[in-house]
């Protein structure tokens, strides 16, 4: 037997490689700058504060994930998962990673370029933004997901060359007097700071794209998602410290004098290394520039991966028409979200914001969507479906409580615009009512019909209408069929020859009902159409359906198909079909294209059919 000329790393050196590559990938805007910030202001403990729930929630998400990836077989199970357990989540998804490049182009300006004074800024901020733009869509074009753990291994040993040179001269030049000053950590400002930092770096890595491909990859390569995130973390931890136990040197030796008060009045210390750093010597400014530049390419070249997989999934799975009208190559590039996140990052390092305006957001906005998706991971229920306006609501209003506690400096308000997204989940998820609020059209559909036109059978003979009763609980029912919000619905009672020879319905009477349903359907909403002068004819593209239920003979079927979507070629209906009890028989999809009557050549979805579907999308 042919061997496969694939080459594969042994499995523990590819669990470091890829933990390598967790830790540069993590180590973005908001963790990088943002330890430095923390530090200045809590010292060892502040730096700690920050450091650890980063850590344990990087940690975590490797080690659930590995138990996801290992609950069916196959080196593909974490991607089907994945796959259906994202889908209400999708924009957030893309919200959460176009703010994190934002941050994180907006934190490389504003703390490590902007120090340095350079003059006009109208010239260099937009020079810089573009460099920073093309080096990671280069990164990201030049590595693909399979390859980056091998670029950014070798980004790794060139960071640790700087990281080994900072620490020489830190040790060389010794700790100095600790005379910087601190603010307490046993008052109720520092929890304002800490309650929203724990609980956002918790479940922070439950939203971010690179960590779901990561994980991922690990799982198709064979190596252990568990053993990759927990060598990671660990890096990851050790760069923070790092990064931030550097602040804490400097502001022994008088790096306090650069920190300044900020927009909101209060004190920002981010840039104290980028100021301190150059006088030291060029070789140890020149350290810390390729520190702080490898994190931030590695950041941006794993995003930009990250989201090019994410659009190219959704055009290839979506049937939105917005699809047949754009190119597919702009739909799938992550060029346009990179210049829009570049465009507002410049914005906000000339309007003076500051890191924390972000971090607002992953702080309170986003807790409560990853707290869903965690929960959703082992909760049995939709999942195609989530109380979107809800949680956009509630979402909303957390960041503006935060805001105006940050802004106000009132601490308590910090703590309550952190606590209040955890809170509503909690709610959403235990309260009598749940399961209506994760209800879409399908499981509202999949209930026992209701309705006010119910009658008893006496009454309904004597009412004199175009239908008849099926069933003696059952609603009446057109012959025709009738709508249902979006889903067209024909009832019918199986009979004797629709059964084989073990009784139960022949699995071919599926697929019957099914066409006979959507011909109904065709005639309801077309009822002009004439095969005798029609100028195309409707064919099937294809047809699928699972099987999930049986049924008897003399049970009440009901067939449901509806419009699912359509581009500029092909409509694709859904059916899903029911017995008296509302249980679900079976369900499927089917996708239709349409021909000219003369020389069935492919056609445009006509117009006739276009304004008869587009009611019932």
């Amino acid at each position: 037997m042919a061997q496969s000329s694939t080459f594969q790393l042994p499995r523990p050196i590819g669990a470091v490689l890829w933990g390598i590559s967790v830790a540069l990938s993590w180590m973005w805007g908001l963790g990088l700058f943002f330890s430095v910030q923390f530090t200045t202001q809590f010292g060892l403990f502040g730096l700690l504060t920050f450091a650890i729930p980063n850590f344990l929630g990087l940690l975590i998400f490797g080690l659930v994930t590995h138990h996801l990836a290992r609950r069916q077989s196959g080196s593909e199970s974490l991607a089907q998962f994945f796959a259906s357990w994202s889908r209400p989540f999708r924009l957030v998804f893309f919200l959460y990673q176009l703010l994190a490049i934002t941050l994180t182009i907006f934190a490389f300006i504003r703390y490590a370029w902007q120090p340095l004074g350079f003059t006009p800024e109208l010239l260099y901020l937009p020079l810089t933004m573009f460099v920073i733009l093309a080096a990671a869509i280069l990164f990201g074009e030049e590595f693909d997901i399979k390859r980056i753990k091998y670029s950014h291994g070798v980004m790794f040993l060139i960071l640790a060359a700087a990281v080994t040179i900072l620490i020489g001269h830190a040790a060389q030049k010794g700790t100095g007097p600790l005379s910087f000053p601190k603010l307490p950590t046993n008052d109720w400002n520092y929890w304002g700071y800490a309650v929203p930092i724990i609980i956002g770096f918790l479940v922070g890595p439950w939203l971010d794209l690179q960590q779901w491909q990561r994980a991922i990859q690990m799982h198709r390569e064979r190596v252990s998602i568990a053993a990759g995130y927990i060598i990671g973390s660990s890096l990851f931890l050790a760069l923070i410290l790092f990064h931030g136990l550097m602040a804490l040197w400097a502001l022994n030796w008088g790096a306090a004098e650069f920190v300044r008060v900020g927009i909101t009045g209060h004190n920002y210390g981010q840039e104290i290394l980028a100021k301190v750093l150059p006088v030291a010597s060029p070789w140890t400014f020149a350290a810390y520039a390729v520190f702080i530049c490898v994190c931030v390419l590695t950041t941006l070249d794993s995003g930009y991966i990250a989201l090019k997989w994410f659009l190219t999934s959704n055009a290839s799975t979506s049937n939105h028409p917005i699809f047949s009208l754009v190119p597919t190559k702009l739909l799938t590039s992550p060029i346009p979200a990179y210049l829009l996140a570049g465009i507002v990052a410049v914005i906000g390092v000339l309007l003076k914001f500051e890191l924390e305006f972000f971090m607002i957001f992953y702080a309170t906005f986003f807790v409560g969507y990853s707290m869903l998706a965690i929960a959703r991971c082992f909760i049995a229920g939709p999942a195609n479906a989530i109380p979107q306006v809800k949680m956009f609501c509630i979402g909303s209003i957390a960041v503006l409580i935060f805001s105006f506690g940050y802004f106000l400096r009132s601490p308590e308000m910090q703590i309550v615009g952190a606590l209040l997204p955890l809170g509503y989940v909690i709610w959403l998820l235990i309260k009598p009512s749940a399961t209506e609020d994760f209800a879409n059209d399908t499981a509202e559909l999949e209930a026992p019909a209701s309705s006010s036109l119910a009658t008893s059978p006496q009454s309904a003979v004597s009412v004199a209408s175009p239908v008849t009763m099926l069933d003696p609980n059952a609603i009446q029912h057109s012959l025709a069929g009738h709508f249902e919000g979006k889903w067209f619905v024909h009832t019918l009672i199986a009979t004797y020859a629709d059964t084989n020879s073990v009784g139960n319905v022949y699995f071919g009477m599926y697929a019957m009902w099914v066409g006979k349903t959507r011909e109904l359907f065709f005639n309801r909403v077309m009822p002009k159409f004439n095969l005798q002068n029609t100028p195309f004819y409707i064919l099937t593209r294809s047809f699928e359906h699972k099987f999930i239920r049986e049924t008897r003979e003399f049970e009440t079927v009901q067939v449901k198909i509806r419009v699912a979507g359509y581009n500029r070629k092909f409509a694709t209906l859904e059916h899903e079909i029911y017995d008296s009890l509302g249980q679900m028989l079976g369900k499927g999809k089917q996708s239709l294209l349409f021909v000219s009557s003369s020389d069935y050549k492919m056609l445009d979805i006509p117009p006739d059919v276009y304004s008869a579907f587009i009611a019932h999308t």
